[in-house]
Protein backbone atom coordinates (compact mmCIF):
# COMPACT_ATOMS: atom_id res chain seq x y z
CA UNK A 1 0.00 0.00 0.00
CA UNK A 2 0.95 3.43 -0.94
CA UNK A 3 1.99 5.86 2.43
CA UNK A 4 -1.31 7.92 2.06
CA UNK A 5 -3.39 4.78 1.47
CA UNK A 6 -1.91 3.71 4.67
CA UNK A 7 -2.45 6.68 6.83
CA UNK A 8 -6.08 6.56 5.29
CA UNK A 9 -6.63 3.44 6.87
CA UNK A 10 -5.28 4.08 10.03
CA UNK A 11 -6.91 7.67 10.58
CA UNK A 12 -10.16 5.62 9.86
CA UNK A 13 -9.10 2.90 12.31
CA UNK A 14 -8.23 6.07 14.99
CA UNK A 15 -11.69 7.11 14.74
CA UNK A 16 -13.62 3.53 14.95
CA UNK A 17 -11.76 3.10 17.98
CA UNK A 18 -12.44 6.53 19.59
CA UNK A 19 -15.94 6.33 18.79
CA UNK A 20 -16.28 2.69 20.13
CA UNK A 21 -13.97 3.85 23.70
CA UNK A 22 -17.06 7.39 23.60
CA UNK A 23 -19.87 4.44 23.33
CA UNK A 24 -18.57 2.45 25.97
CA UNK A 25 -17.83 5.18 28.05
CA UNK A 26 -21.54 6.88 27.76
CA UNK A 27 -23.10 3.36 28.19
CA UNK A 28 -21.20 2.85 32.17
CA UNK A 29 -22.41 6.47 32.94
CA UNK A 30 -26.01 5.92 32.48
CA UNK A 31 -26.34 2.13 33.35
CA UNK A 32 -24.17 1.50 36.56
CA UNK A 33 -24.78 3.32 39.73
CA UNK A 34 -21.81 5.37 40.54
CA UNK A 35 -19.58 3.80 43.63
CA UNK A 36 -19.99 4.60 46.87
CA UNK A 37 -18.33 3.36 50.40
CA UNK A 38 -20.24 1.14 52.21
CA UNK A 39 -20.23 4.06 55.07
CA UNK A 40 -22.25 5.84 53.19
CA UNK A 41 -19.30 8.82 52.73
CA UNK A 42 -20.55 11.94 50.98
CA UNK A 43 -20.28 11.69 46.85
CA UNK A 44 -17.05 13.15 45.53
CA UNK A 45 -17.78 16.63 43.72
CA UNK A 46 -18.12 14.95 40.74
CA UNK A 47 -20.85 12.86 41.53
CA UNK A 48 -24.15 14.34 42.44
CA UNK A 49 -25.93 13.03 45.04
CA UNK A 50 -28.60 11.07 42.98
CA UNK A 51 -26.23 8.65 41.45
CA UNK A 52 -24.90 7.54 44.88
CA UNK A 53 -26.65 4.83 46.93
CA UNK A 54 -28.17 6.48 49.88
CA UNK A 55 -26.16 4.23 52.34
CA UNK A 56 -26.17 4.41 56.38
CA UNK A 57 -24.18 2.92 58.57
CA UNK A 58 -25.13 2.71 62.20
CA UNK A 59 -23.03 1.36 64.59
CA UNK A 60 -24.13 0.68 68.06
CA UNK A 61 -23.20 -1.12 71.43
CA UNK A 62 -24.92 -4.66 70.68
CA UNK A 63 -26.73 -7.05 68.36
CA UNK A 64 -30.63 -6.97 68.51
CA UNK A 65 -32.38 -10.03 70.62
CA UNK A 66 -34.79 -10.39 67.74
CA UNK A 67 -36.95 -8.28 65.32
CA UNK A 68 -40.30 -9.38 66.28
CA UNK A 69 -41.11 -6.24 68.27
CA UNK A 70 -43.89 -7.97 70.25
CA UNK A 71 -41.54 -10.39 72.33
CA UNK A 72 -38.39 -8.26 72.66
CA UNK A 73 -37.74 -5.80 75.56
CA UNK A 74 -34.26 -4.52 74.43
CA UNK A 75 -33.66 -1.03 72.91
CA UNK A 76 -30.99 -2.60 70.31
CA UNK A 77 -34.13 -4.76 68.94
CA UNK A 78 -36.63 -1.65 68.92
CA UNK A 79 -33.33 0.37 66.75
CA UNK A 80 -34.05 -2.20 63.93
CA UNK A 81 -38.13 -2.56 64.24
CA UNK A 82 -38.74 1.01 64.06
CA UNK A 83 -37.75 1.05 60.66
CA UNK A 84 -39.35 -2.10 59.71
CA UNK A 85 -42.62 -2.07 61.21
CA UNK A 86 -45.38 1.04 62.22
CA UNK A 87 -47.48 1.39 64.80
CA UNK A 88 -51.41 2.34 64.74
CA UNK A 89 -50.55 5.71 66.35
CA UNK A 90 -46.39 7.24 66.47
CA UNK A 91 -45.02 10.25 68.78
CA UNK A 92 -44.19 12.97 67.71
CA UNK A 93 -40.28 13.66 66.14
CA UNK A 94 -38.81 13.91 69.37
CA UNK A 95 -41.14 13.87 71.89
CA UNK A 96 -44.52 11.33 72.98
CA UNK A 97 -47.07 13.55 71.61
CA UNK A 98 -49.44 11.06 69.92
CA UNK A 99 -49.25 11.72 65.83
CA UNK A 100 -51.35 9.36 63.31
CA UNK A 101 -50.08 6.46 61.58
CA UNK A 102 -51.31 3.66 60.25
CA UNK A 103 -54.76 4.86 61.74
CA UNK A 104 -55.41 8.39 60.65
CA UNK A 105 -58.37 9.14 62.49
CA UNK A 106 -59.89 7.81 65.81
CA UNK A 107 -62.27 8.42 68.05
CA UNK A 108 -63.15 8.23 72.22
CA UNK A 109 -66.46 7.00 73.73
CA UNK A 110 -67.01 9.44 76.35
CA UNK A 111 -66.86 6.36 79.01
CA UNK A 112 -63.24 6.02 77.60
CA UNK A 113 -64.19 2.15 76.98
CA UNK A 114 -64.28 2.20 73.07
CA UNK A 115 -61.82 3.23 70.52
CA UNK A 116 -62.99 3.40 67.19
CA UNK A 117 -59.35 3.94 64.41
CA UNK A 118 -59.78 4.33 61.24
CA UNK A 119 -57.17 3.39 58.99
CA UNK A 120 -55.07 4.62 56.01
CA UNK A 121 -55.66 3.08 52.51
CA UNK A 122 -53.22 1.59 49.92
CA UNK A 123 -50.90 0.41 52.53
CA UNK A 124 -49.13 -3.21 52.00
CA UNK A 125 -46.83 -5.18 53.53
CA UNK A 126 -43.74 -5.91 52.11
CA UNK A 127 -44.96 -9.73 51.17
CA UNK A 128 -47.05 -7.74 49.16
CA UNK A 129 -50.66 -8.56 51.59
CA UNK A 130 -52.75 -5.49 52.99
CA UNK A 131 -52.99 -4.07 55.26
CA UNK A 132 -56.30 -3.68 56.47
CA UNK A 133 -58.71 -3.85 60.03
CA UNK A 134 -58.55 -7.76 59.73
CA UNK A 135 -54.56 -7.64 60.10
CA UNK A 136 -54.94 -5.52 63.25
CA UNK A 137 -57.03 -8.16 64.44
CA UNK A 138 -54.90 -10.51 64.02
CA UNK A 139 -52.24 -8.79 65.61
CA UNK A 140 -54.00 -8.04 68.99
CA UNK A 141 -55.37 -11.83 68.88
CA UNK A 142 -51.81 -12.65 68.35
CA UNK A 143 -50.69 -11.08 71.60
CA UNK A 144 -53.73 -11.75 73.60
CA UNK A 145 -52.92 -15.58 72.86
CA UNK A 146 -49.61 -15.36 73.72
CA UNK A 147 -48.32 -15.99 77.08
CA UNK A 148 -46.50 -13.42 79.34
CA UNK A 149 -43.01 -15.26 78.15
CA UNK A 150 -43.41 -14.56 74.94
CA UNK A 151 -45.25 -11.05 74.47
CA UNK A 152 -43.68 -9.09 77.51
CA UNK A 153 -45.35 -6.05 76.87
CA UNK A 154 -48.48 -6.82 75.68
CA UNK A 155 -49.01 -8.17 79.60
CA UNK A 156 -47.40 -5.09 80.99
CA UNK A 157 -48.94 -2.65 78.98
CA UNK A 158 -52.80 -4.23 78.37
CA UNK A 159 -53.13 -6.66 81.20
CA UNK A 160 -53.83 -5.75 85.13
CA UNK A 161 -54.57 -7.88 87.63
CA UNK A 162 -55.13 -11.31 85.00
CA UNK A 163 -57.67 -9.39 83.35
CA UNK A 164 -57.23 -8.24 79.64
CA UNK A 165 -57.99 -4.72 79.31
CA UNK A 166 -58.65 -4.54 75.90
CA UNK A 167 -61.60 -7.10 75.86
CA UNK A 168 -62.57 -7.30 71.95
CA UNK A 169 -61.43 -5.72 68.75
CA UNK A 170 -63.09 -5.85 65.72
CA UNK A 171 -62.97 -5.12 62.17
CA UNK A 172 -66.37 -3.47 61.05
CA UNK A 173 -65.24 -2.95 57.86
CA UNK A 174 -61.34 -2.84 55.53
CA UNK A 175 -60.50 0.32 57.32
CA UNK A 176 -62.54 0.59 60.46
CA UNK A 177 -61.25 -1.13 63.65
CA UNK A 178 -62.76 -0.89 67.23
CA UNK A 179 -61.33 -1.31 70.59
CA UNK A 180 -63.52 -2.51 73.03
CA UNK A 181 -62.19 -2.23 77.34
CA UNK A 182 -62.67 -4.30 79.99
CA UNK A 183 -62.21 -0.58 81.97
CA UNK A 184 -60.79 3.00 81.03
CA UNK A 185 -56.94 2.71 80.50
CA UNK A 186 -55.56 6.39 80.74
CA UNK A 187 -52.58 5.79 78.60
CA UNK A 188 -54.15 3.60 76.24
CA UNK A 189 -53.20 5.52 72.88
CA UNK A 190 -49.90 6.47 74.34
CA UNK A 191 -48.85 2.38 74.83
CA UNK A 192 -50.36 1.54 70.78
CA UNK A 193 -47.98 3.71 69.94
CA UNK A 194 -45.20 2.40 71.47
CA UNK A 195 -42.49 0.01 69.54
CA UNK A 196 -43.69 -3.17 70.60
CA UNK A 197 -47.08 -3.10 68.92
CA UNK A 198 -45.67 -2.61 65.38
CA UNK A 199 -48.65 -4.23 63.10
CA UNK A 200 -47.05 -7.29 61.58
CA UNK A 201 -48.28 -9.43 58.37
CA UNK A 202 -50.67 -12.18 59.59
CA UNK A 203 -49.25 -14.08 56.58
CA UNK A 204 -45.54 -13.70 57.85
CA UNK A 205 -46.15 -14.23 61.15
CA UNK A 206 -48.50 -16.90 60.95
CA UNK A 207 -46.19 -18.62 58.40
CA UNK A 208 -43.30 -18.32 60.17
CA UNK A 209 -44.45 -19.03 63.91
CA UNK A 210 -41.58 -19.07 65.89
CA UNK A 211 -39.03 -17.97 63.19
CA UNK A 212 -40.40 -14.40 62.54
CA UNK A 213 -38.53 -12.15 63.89
CA UNK A 214 -35.70 -13.78 62.19
CA UNK A 215 -37.30 -12.39 58.89
CA UNK A 216 -39.84 -9.82 59.63
CA UNK A 217 -42.34 -8.32 57.72
CA UNK A 218 -44.25 -5.12 58.47
CA UNK A 219 -45.96 -1.99 56.74
CA UNK A 220 -42.45 0.44 57.34
CA UNK A 221 -39.76 2.69 55.12
CA UNK A 222 -37.23 0.01 55.28
CA UNK A 223 -37.40 -4.06 54.22
CA UNK A 224 -35.60 -6.79 56.23
CA UNK A 225 -32.96 -8.13 54.15
CA UNK A 226 -29.93 -9.76 56.27
CA UNK A 227 -28.70 -10.58 59.73
CA UNK A 228 -25.29 -11.51 60.56
CA UNK A 229 -25.66 -12.20 63.94
CA UNK A 230 -23.44 -9.75 66.74
CA UNK A 231 -22.31 -8.30 63.29
CA UNK A 232 -24.69 -6.72 61.30
CA UNK A 233 -28.48 -6.51 60.10
CA UNK A 234 -29.34 -5.12 56.56
CA UNK A 235 -32.17 -3.23 56.02
CA UNK A 236 -33.39 -1.85 51.95
CA UNK A 237 -35.65 0.96 51.26
CA UNK A 238 -39.71 0.22 50.64
CA UNK A 239 -39.80 0.93 47.39
CA UNK A 240 -43.59 0.71 47.21
CA UNK A 241 -44.07 2.85 50.81
CA UNK A 242 -46.59 4.48 50.95
CA UNK A 243 -45.43 7.86 52.71
CA UNK A 244 -44.52 9.80 49.19
CA UNK A 245 -41.13 10.57 48.49
CA UNK A 246 -39.89 8.45 51.44
CA UNK A 247 -37.62 7.00 53.00
CA UNK A 248 -34.56 9.03 51.24
CA UNK A 249 -31.73 6.42 52.30
CA UNK A 250 -31.37 3.11 50.21
CA UNK A 251 -29.79 0.90 52.68
CA UNK A 252 -29.14 0.78 56.43
CA UNK A 253 -26.73 -1.19 58.22
CA UNK A 254 -27.36 -1.13 61.22
CA UNK A 255 -23.84 -2.69 63.01
CA UNK A 256 -23.15 -3.97 66.31
CA UNK A 257 -19.50 -2.71 67.72
CA UNK A 258 -19.99 -3.33 71.79
CA UNK A 259 -16.96 -1.10 72.80
CA UNK A 260 -17.71 2.48 72.66
CA UNK A 261 -14.02 3.90 72.15
CA UNK A 262 -14.29 1.45 69.22
CA UNK A 263 -17.24 2.80 67.84
CA UNK A 264 -16.23 6.18 67.97
CA UNK A 265 -12.78 5.61 66.08
CA UNK A 266 -14.87 3.43 63.29
CA UNK A 267 -16.83 6.85 63.06
CA UNK A 268 -13.46 8.62 62.84
CA UNK A 269 -11.64 6.30 60.11
CA UNK A 270 -15.16 6.22 58.45
CA UNK A 271 -16.17 3.04 59.13
CA UNK A 272 -19.62 4.14 59.90
CA UNK A 273 -21.61 7.07 59.48
CA UNK A 274 -23.98 7.60 63.23
CA UNK A 275 -22.48 6.05 66.68
CA UNK A 276 -24.69 5.77 69.49
CA UNK A 277 -23.22 5.20 73.08
CA UNK A 278 -20.86 7.46 73.01
CA UNK A 279 -18.79 7.91 75.84
CA UNK A 280 -19.24 11.66 77.82
CA UNK A 281 -15.64 11.95 78.52
CA UNK A 282 -15.29 11.93 74.57
CA UNK A 283 -17.26 14.27 73.63
CA UNK A 284 -14.52 17.29 73.79
CA UNK A 285 -12.90 15.81 71.02
CA UNK A 286 -16.45 15.38 68.63
CA UNK A 287 -17.18 19.05 69.43
CA UNK A 288 -13.90 20.14 68.23
CA UNK A 289 -13.64 17.41 64.91
CA UNK A 290 -14.87 19.20 62.00
CA UNK A 291 -16.06 16.17 59.97
CA UNK A 292 -18.29 15.14 63.23
CA UNK A 293 -20.94 16.70 65.26
CA UNK A 294 -21.89 15.82 68.53
CA UNK A 295 -26.12 14.81 69.18
CA UNK A 296 -27.77 14.91 72.73
CA UNK A 297 -30.88 12.32 72.91
CA UNK A 298 -33.72 13.85 75.12
CA UNK A 299 -33.50 12.96 78.05
CA UNK A 300 -36.07 10.04 79.65
CA UNK A 301 -34.55 7.29 81.28
CA UNK A 302 -33.47 5.49 84.50
CA UNK A 303 -30.41 3.60 85.29
CA UNK A 304 -30.49 1.57 88.59
CA UNK A 305 -28.83 -1.43 90.15
CA UNK A 306 -31.54 -4.11 90.40
CA UNK A 307 -31.96 -5.70 93.57
CA UNK A 308 -33.84 -9.33 93.94
CA UNK A 309 -36.21 -8.96 96.37
CA UNK A 310 -36.81 -12.70 97.01
CA UNK A 311 -33.20 -13.46 96.67
CA UNK A 312 -31.13 -13.33 100.18
CA UNK A 313 -29.60 -11.41 101.17
CA UNK A 314 -32.12 -8.43 99.18
CA UNK A 315 -35.33 -10.67 100.85
CA UNK A 316 -34.57 -7.97 103.83
CA UNK A 317 -35.73 -4.13 103.48
CA UNK A 318 -33.29 -3.57 106.04
CA UNK A 319 -30.18 -4.74 103.74
CA UNK A 320 -31.70 -2.93 100.58
CA UNK A 321 -32.07 0.36 102.34
CA UNK A 322 -28.26 -0.37 103.71
CA UNK A 323 -27.21 -0.59 99.74
CA UNK A 324 -28.90 2.61 99.57
CA UNK A 325 -26.87 4.40 101.94
CA UNK A 326 -23.79 2.62 100.73
CA UNK A 327 -23.39 3.46 97.15
CA UNK A 328 -21.73 6.94 96.01
CA UNK A 329 -24.24 8.14 93.26
CA UNK A 330 -22.63 11.38 92.80
CA UNK A 331 -19.55 9.89 92.50
CA UNK A 332 -20.44 7.83 89.89
CA UNK A 333 -22.16 10.39 87.83
CA UNK A 334 -19.16 12.81 88.18
CA UNK A 335 -16.65 9.68 87.26
CA UNK A 336 -19.01 8.11 84.32
CA UNK A 337 -21.01 10.68 83.10
CA UNK A 338 -18.74 13.71 82.53
CA UNK A 339 -21.96 16.37 83.78
CA UNK A 340 -24.54 15.18 81.25
CA UNK A 341 -26.38 13.06 83.79
CA UNK A 342 -28.18 14.21 87.46
CA UNK A 343 -28.27 11.80 90.55
CA UNK A 344 -31.36 9.90 90.29
CA UNK A 345 -34.16 9.64 93.75
CA UNK A 346 -37.12 7.91 92.44
CA UNK A 347 -37.44 5.29 89.57
CA UNK A 348 -38.53 8.40 86.58
CA UNK A 349 -37.21 10.83 85.73
CA UNK A 350 -38.31 14.37 86.67
CA UNK A 351 -39.66 15.32 83.53
CA UNK A 352 -42.30 12.69 83.96
CA UNK A 353 -45.98 13.92 84.95
CA UNK A 354 -46.49 12.61 88.25
CA UNK A 355 -42.81 12.44 90.02
CA UNK A 356 -42.96 13.42 93.69
CA UNK A 357 -40.38 15.89 94.14
CA UNK A 358 -40.62 15.67 97.61
CA UNK A 359 -38.69 12.47 98.52
CA UNK A 360 -35.48 13.11 99.74
CA UNK A 361 -32.70 10.43 97.99
CA UNK A 362 -30.82 8.02 100.52
CA UNK A 363 -27.25 9.52 100.89
CA UNK A 364 -24.21 8.42 100.60
CA UNK A 365 -23.98 7.31 104.49
CA UNK A 366 -21.67 4.11 104.46
CA UNK A 367 -21.72 4.60 108.94
CA UNK A 368 -25.70 4.48 108.74
CA UNK A 369 -25.40 1.07 106.00
CA UNK A 370 -23.75 -0.44 108.46
CA UNK A 371 -26.05 -0.04 110.73
CA UNK A 372 -28.72 -1.59 108.69
CA UNK A 373 -26.76 -4.23 107.89
CA UNK A 374 -25.94 -5.35 111.67
CA UNK A 375 -29.89 -4.52 112.36
CA UNK A 376 -30.86 -7.19 109.31
CA UNK A 377 -28.42 -9.39 110.77
CA UNK A 378 -26.51 -10.03 107.90
CA UNK A 379 -24.15 -12.28 107.80
CA UNK A 380 -21.68 -11.29 104.82
CA UNK A 381 -22.16 -13.70 102.56
CA UNK A 382 -20.78 -12.35 98.95
CA UNK A 383 -22.59 -11.47 96.76
CA UNK A 384 -22.85 -11.87 92.33
CA UNK A 385 -22.80 -8.11 91.11
CA UNK A 386 -24.00 -8.70 87.34
CA UNK A 387 -21.92 -5.84 84.91
CA UNK A 388 -24.23 -4.80 81.90
CA UNK A 389 -21.93 -5.83 78.93
CA UNK A 390 -22.86 -3.51 76.40
CA UNK A 391 -23.45 0.11 77.00
CA UNK A 392 -26.71 1.59 77.07
CA UNK A 393 -27.88 5.13 76.79
CA UNK A 394 -28.74 5.17 80.87
CA UNK A 395 -25.40 3.21 81.28
CA UNK A 396 -22.32 4.39 79.53
CA UNK A 397 -20.08 1.57 80.97
CA UNK A 398 -21.93 -0.91 83.19
CA UNK A 399 -18.23 -2.75 84.00
CA UNK A 400 -16.70 0.60 85.54
CA UNK A 401 -19.73 1.56 87.35
CA UNK A 402 -20.08 -2.23 88.76
CA UNK A 403 -16.38 -1.65 89.84
CA UNK A 404 -17.17 1.67 91.25
CA UNK A 405 -20.34 0.38 93.40
CA UNK A 406 -18.44 -3.43 94.11
CA UNK A 407 -15.80 -0.39 96.33
CA UNK A 408 -18.76 0.99 97.97
CA UNK A 409 -19.91 -2.16 99.25
CA UNK A 410 -16.92 -3.88 100.42
CA UNK A 411 -16.67 -0.67 102.17
CA UNK A 412 -19.23 -1.41 104.20
CA UNK A 413 -18.77 -5.23 104.42
CA UNK A 414 -20.44 -6.59 101.63
CA UNK A 415 -18.03 -8.72 99.38
CA UNK A 416 -19.15 -9.05 95.55
CA UNK A 417 -18.04 -11.28 92.51
CA UNK A 418 -18.26 -9.33 89.96
CA UNK A 419 -20.11 -11.60 86.85
CA UNK A 420 -21.51 -10.52 83.24
CA UNK A 421 -22.99 -12.43 80.10
CA UNK A 422 -23.81 -12.27 76.67
CA UNK A 423 -26.81 -9.03 76.24
CA UNK A 424 -29.40 -11.38 75.33
CA UNK A 425 -28.45 -14.31 77.85
CA UNK A 426 -28.21 -11.42 80.94
CA UNK A 427 -31.48 -10.25 80.09
CA UNK A 428 -33.08 -13.69 80.70
CA UNK A 429 -30.99 -14.93 83.43
CA UNK A 430 -32.09 -11.53 85.04
CA UNK A 431 -35.70 -11.80 84.28
CA UNK A 432 -35.75 -15.10 85.63
CA UNK A 433 -34.73 -14.17 88.76
CA UNK A 434 -31.44 -15.60 88.82
CA UNK A 435 -29.22 -12.09 89.50
CA UNK A 436 -28.60 -10.99 93.24
CA UNK A 437 -27.72 -7.74 91.91
CA UNK A 438 -27.56 -6.18 88.53
CA UNK A 439 -27.07 -3.22 86.71
CA UNK A 440 -30.04 -2.38 84.28
CA UNK A 441 -32.07 0.69 83.09
CA UNK A 442 -35.04 1.65 81.23
CA UNK A 443 -35.78 4.48 78.66
CA UNK A 444 -39.62 5.83 78.78
CA UNK A 445 -41.46 4.23 75.94
CA UNK A 446 -44.70 6.54 76.05
CA UNK A 447 -43.27 9.27 78.63
CA UNK A 448 -46.30 8.29 80.80
CA UNK A 449 -45.71 7.11 85.05
CA UNK A 450 -47.42 3.89 84.29
CA UNK A 451 -44.56 2.66 81.94
CA UNK A 452 -41.85 3.01 84.77
CA UNK A 453 -43.66 2.54 87.75
CA UNK A 454 -45.84 -0.02 86.96
CA UNK A 455 -44.45 -1.63 84.00
CA UNK A 456 -41.06 -2.03 86.23
CA UNK A 457 -42.04 -2.58 89.77
CA UNK A 458 -45.52 -3.68 89.96
CA UNK A 459 -45.92 -7.44 90.76
CA UNK A 460 -48.05 -7.88 88.10
CA UNK A 461 -44.86 -7.23 86.05
CA UNK A 462 -42.87 -10.02 88.04
CA UNK A 463 -41.56 -12.30 85.00
CA UNK A 464 -41.49 -9.71 82.38
CA UNK A 465 -40.27 -6.32 83.25
CA UNK A 466 -40.15 -6.62 86.75
CA UNK A 467 -36.69 -7.69 87.33
CA UNK A 468 -36.10 -6.75 90.75
CA UNK A 469 -39.43 -9.19 91.74
CA UNK A 470 -40.24 -6.54 94.01
CA UNK A 471 -44.60 -6.56 95.41
CA UNK A 472 -46.09 -4.24 97.21
CA UNK A 473 -49.83 -5.03 97.34
CA UNK A 474 -49.90 -1.04 98.69
CA UNK A 475 -48.43 0.60 95.87
CA UNK A 476 -50.55 -2.30 93.04
CA UNK A 477 -53.53 -0.65 94.50
CA UNK A 478 -52.47 2.62 93.90
CA UNK A 479 -50.80 1.96 90.21
CA UNK A 480 -53.93 0.37 89.00
CA UNK A 481 -56.54 2.92 90.26
CA UNK A 482 -53.96 5.51 88.56
CA UNK A 483 -54.29 3.64 85.12
CA UNK A 484 -57.76 4.55 85.50
CA UNK A 485 -58.03 7.73 86.44
CA UNK A 486 -59.37 10.23 83.93
CA UNK A 487 -58.47 13.52 86.25
CA UNK A 488 -55.02 14.45 85.68
CA UNK A 489 -54.42 16.05 89.20
CA UNK A 490 -55.64 12.95 90.73
CA UNK A 491 -53.74 10.38 88.57
CA UNK A 492 -50.61 12.65 89.79
CA UNK A 493 -51.09 12.16 93.47
CA UNK A 494 -52.01 8.68 93.00
CA UNK A 495 -48.21 8.37 91.49
CA UNK A 496 -46.91 10.38 94.24
CA UNK A 497 -48.18 8.13 96.94
CA UNK A 498 -46.69 4.67 95.05
CA UNK A 499 -43.25 6.66 94.64
CA UNK A 500 -43.39 7.11 98.84
CA UNK A 501 -43.67 3.07 98.91
CA UNK A 502 -41.40 2.32 96.53
CA UNK A 503 -38.68 4.57 97.78
CA UNK A 504 -39.15 3.34 101.73
CA UNK A 505 -39.13 -0.18 100.23
CA UNK A 506 -35.92 0.09 98.25
CA UNK A 507 -36.34 -2.74 95.92
CA UNK A 508 -33.73 -1.00 93.73
CA UNK A 509 -30.72 1.64 94.12
CA UNK A 510 -31.64 4.69 90.99
CA UNK A 511 -28.63 5.92 90.20
CA UNK A 512 -28.69 8.12 87.09
CA UNK A 513 -31.29 9.85 84.55
CA UNK A 514 -28.73 10.50 81.70
CA UNK A 515 -28.49 12.86 78.62
CA UNK A 516 -27.41 9.75 76.31
CA UNK A 517 -24.72 10.81 73.68
CA UNK A 518 -24.33 10.16 70.27
CA UNK A 519 -22.17 11.11 66.99
CA UNK A 520 -22.38 11.45 63.45
CA UNK A 521 -20.69 12.75 60.59
CA UNK A 522 -21.40 16.23 59.77
CA UNK A 523 -23.48 14.86 56.09
CA UNK A 524 -26.16 12.96 58.04
CA UNK A 525 -28.83 15.05 57.85
CA UNK A 526 -32.37 14.93 59.56
CA UNK A 527 -31.67 12.69 62.50
CA UNK A 528 -33.30 13.33 64.83
CA UNK A 529 -33.05 11.03 68.10
CA UNK A 530 -35.92 10.00 70.17
CA UNK A 531 -36.25 10.29 73.85
CA UNK A 532 -37.45 6.12 73.99
CA UNK A 533 -34.23 5.56 72.21
CA UNK A 534 -35.34 4.50 68.81
CA UNK A 535 -36.66 6.67 65.96
CA UNK A 536 -37.51 6.21 62.49
CA UNK A 537 -35.04 6.91 59.89
CA UNK A 538 -37.64 7.75 57.24
CA UNK A 539 -36.05 11.35 56.88
CA UNK A 540 -32.11 11.10 57.13
CA UNK A 541 -30.25 11.59 54.27
CA UNK A 542 -26.77 11.55 53.63
CA UNK A 543 -25.11 14.96 51.81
Amino acid sequence: MGRNKLWSVGLFLLLALTAILAACSNNEETTEPAKTETSGEAATEETTNESVPQVLVFGRGGDSVSLDPAIVTDGESFKVTENIFETLLEFGEQDTTIQPSLAKEWEVSDDGLTYTFHLQEGVKFHDGTDFNAEAVVKNIERWKAGTEEQFYYFNSMFKAEGEDIIKTVTAVDDHTVVFELSRPQAPFLKNLAMSPFGIASPTAFESAGDKFGDNPVGTGPFVFVEWKRNDSITVKKNENYWKEGLPKLDTIIFRAIPDNSARLNALVTGEIDLADGINPSDAASIESNSELKLIERPSMNIGYLGLTNTRKPFDNKLVRQAVNYAIDKQAIVDAFFEGRAEVAVNPMPPSISGYNDEIVGYEYNPEKAKELLAEAGYDGAEIELWAMPVPRPYMPDGQKVAEAIQKNLADVGIPSKIVTFEWATYLDKAKDGEADAFLLGWTGDNGDADNFLYTLLDADNIGSNNYAYYSSDAAHKLLIAAQSEVDEEKRIQLYKEAQAIIHEDAPWVPLAHSIPLLAGKKGVTNYLPHPTGSESLVNVSIQ
